[in-house]
């Protein structure tokens, strides 16, 4: 099988994606209704992801930052190919966890999945994902993305959202949970499903504004 290569010199190919995204459904658009298109140029951004992610979770935030001017670096437990769970699309993972610091990143973006509970395995990503929610770097995660939240130990008195059958697990960390959109509290972004995209890097794009 034939794998694209999606990562850093691969703008065209996630662009692509991004626009089809549009056109197949426009309400990915509402993104732009109530604000003005940011500048994000020198702005670093984080896709944390692993083998299971969502193929839509990870390529729409990338695209989106990548139009307005972020830079995008695809980073996990280490170098190399991730297959999507709900697709054939492959991600390259351009740098390990242990490679990176997160003081290199403005924000980091968690997509949904199958992903985040492989993630949550290794103690190296865990740690990156702490140490960014710590070092009060924009966090934003989609779906099973909180399940590297609570790994992390960082949801406590936090209020959040994620896909409707985690619910249990994000309270049970601590969490006042709501099924909304999107939530934010302080550094910490959360969303449910790919329907909440455009909430989704509306509100990671104002956070990256401030």
């Amino acid at each position: 099988m034939r794998k694209e290569r999606i990562g850093r010199f691969s703008a065209v190919a996630v662009m692509t994606f991004f626009a089809a995204a549009l056109v197949l459904n426009p309400s990915f658009s509402r993104a732009d209704e109530h604000l003005e298109p940011r500048d994000l140029t020198g702005k670093s951004v984080a896709i944390v992801a692993g083998e299971g992610l969502h193929d839509g979770e990870t390529l729409f935030p990338m695209g989106f930052l990548l139009n307005r001017g972020a830079e995008i670096t695809v980073v996990g437990v280490e170098s190399g190919y991730v297959k999507a769970y709900n697709s054939d699309t492959w991600v390259f993972v351009e740098r390990s966890v242990d490679e990176v610091s997160v003081d290199d990143f403005d924000a980091i973006v968690i997509p949904g999945g199958r992903s985040p509970a492989n993630l949550r395995e290794h103690q190296n990503v865990v740690n990156f994902v702490r140490g960014a929610v710590e070092g009060e770097k924009i966090v934003a995660a989609i779906c099973h993305g909180p399940q590297l939240l609570i790994a992390a130990g960082v949801m406590e008195g936090r209020a959040a959202t994620c896909f409707p059958n985690m619910a249990e697990e994000i309270i049970e960390a601590g969490s006042e949970y709501d099924d909304v959109p999107m939530i934010r509290d302080g550094n910490i972004i959360t969303s449910r499903v790919p329907d909440d995209l455009s909430e989704f890097v509306a509100a990671i794009e104002q956070a990256l504004s401030e």
